[in-house]
């Protein structure tokens, strides 16, 4: 018999064992089990019995997070078909109701959800480790809010744009897990003004990692206090070199362990940061032995500093997987449309953002179940597939669900995203833009000039 169609066979088998002794909603039942439903009872606003409860609201905004038309016309359309459909008295398809449910929605409740089933997922994912330890990886990106009053206010535009012409700007860290893709945790600041940086937003997240874990990110991260209080927290570093620093590293100093790999100890910085207390700063140790090493066109720093249980090699396979972090922002902000806040206040824009990280770590708990059921890894799978089946499934209503469950999931472990290691494309796109010129001034000094003097011509403004 053909090699390939051998293993094919072998692997068709395993999957069907596996398939068979799985129970296909054992994974999903996790999100309703008593830990976390007692914690989200606790968080339930005191509420009558309404027609959109905590909890139907909080889905229908999850499906709205999921949709391409994200209108609360849609979501409240929805609903009256449904229950036209299932033959109850349809509600009216007034969208007032249910806004005024969306307010009403606890941001907490949202955010202990994220974190609570980021956890469960993260845990029950555990074949993605890197030499038996988990991996977490950080990274920020921006979020972009409608140009309103209230949002300029909480998150002030950039400064290098006029009045009107530019629009709030909120600043997220989040903490991924590598082997799963689940969000851990996620902070919020104002990308223009104090405690909006990368650094301040992480440190506000430091008890979401646990001893033993190992954290990559980038050069943003390689700090002298940060690399402290990982080390006294018991969890180990990998990042890029500042680059500043970078053009300093002399490989020639230090401890040599190999070929551009040496042990260095770093002094402690002798201006206190503004953002440290003073008796933090005391209580820093003076020095700090860190292990710098080339690998490839990058330098690398880490706390990680024995050469034979970390090898130059491991650690350079190891920051290859950073790459996963850009691409799971790009699915939260490209593939589920979170680049674009729709929410005109602040407390219901941070509130927007949340539903969308619940929604996004439901479809990675899909991935990992599947993962199991056919014997593969969850990053294997593709993101956008798995969403592209889950809108197409919850279109449908049936009584043979459970049995087509588990058949759902084989259809998620069809498409395998392959490995790109080193993948390089030019950050350009082909197809062009419509020839709209960029706004110069407010839309409203704009409206002013169409209503005196007309539309501009195609070959430019008249004066």
């Amino acid at each position: 018999m053909n090699p390939r169609r051998q293993a094919a066979i072998l692997q068709q088998r395993r999957t069907h064992h596996l398939a068979s002794n799985a129970d296909a909603y054992a994974f999903f039942n996790l999100l309703t089990g008593p830990e976390l439903f007692d914690q989200v009872e606790s968080l339930l606003p005191d509420h009558r019995e309404r027609l959109f409860p905590p909890t139907e609201t909080l889905s229908m905004f999850m499906a709205q997070a999921l949709s391409a038309d994200r209108s609360c016309q849609r979501a409240v359309n929805e609903l009256a078909v449904k229950q036209l459909r299932a033959g109850l008295k349809p509600c009216s398809t007034h969208t007032g109701g249910y806004c005024r449910a969306r307010q009403r929605l606890p941001v907490e409740m949202v955010s202990s959800l994220v974190r609570n089933t980021g956890n469960l997922i993260s845990s029950n994912a555990r074949s993605g480790q890197w030499m038996g330890r988990p991996v977490r990886l950080v990274d920020g990106t921006t979020v972009v809010m409608p140009d309103t009053q209230a949002n300029q206010d909480a998150y002030p535009q950039s400064r290098g744009q006029k009045p009107g012409l530019g629009f709030p700007i909120c600043r997220m860290v989040g903490i991924v897990c590598l082997s799963s893709g689940a969000l851990l945790n996620a902070a919020l600041g104002r990308f223009r003004g104090k405690g909006g940086d990368e650094q301040t937003l992480l440190r506000s997240m430091l008890d979401t990692l646990n001893t033993g874990d190992v954290l990559l990110g980038d050069a943003f991260y390689a700090t002298y206090f940060l690399l402290c209080e990982l080390q006294r927290r018991g969890i180990d570093g990998v990042f890029e070199q500042y680059g500043a620093r970078r053009r300093s590293t002399d490989f020639r100093r230090g401890t040599r362990l190999g070929t551009r790999d040496h042990l260095i100890t770093l002094e402690k910085p002798r201006k206190r940061p503004a953002w440290m207390s003073q008796a933090s700063y005391e209580q820093a140790p003076d020095q700090l032995e860190v292990r710098e090493l080339k690998a490839g066109n990058k330098i690398l720093v880490t706390t990680l500093g024995c050469a034979r249980e970390t090898p130059k090699a491991a650690l350079k396979a190891l920051f290859k997987d950073r790459w996963h972090v850009e691409l799971d922002l790009r699915n939260l902000k490209t593939t589920m449309g979170l680049e674009m806040l729709s929410c005109k206040t602040a407390a219901m824009a941070v509130k927007e953002l949340w539903v969308y990280l619940l929604a996004h770590n439901l479809i990675r708990l899909l991935m990992v179940q599947s993962a199991s059921i056919a014997d593969c890894l969850p990053r294997q799978l593709s993101f956008k597939h798995t969403l592209q089946l889950w809108l197409a499934w919850r279109q449908f209503d049936g009584s043979d669900i459970d049995e087509c469950f588990h058949q759902l999931l084989m259809l998620i472990a069809q498409q395998r995203v392959g490995g790109r290691s080193g993948r390089m494309e030019p950050r350009a796109v082909k197809r062009r833009q419509k020839p709209y010129p960029l706004l110069t001034r407010a839309r409203q000094a704009e409206r002013k000039e169409i209503r005196k003097n007309g539309h501009p011509r195609k070959g430019g403004r008249e004066n």
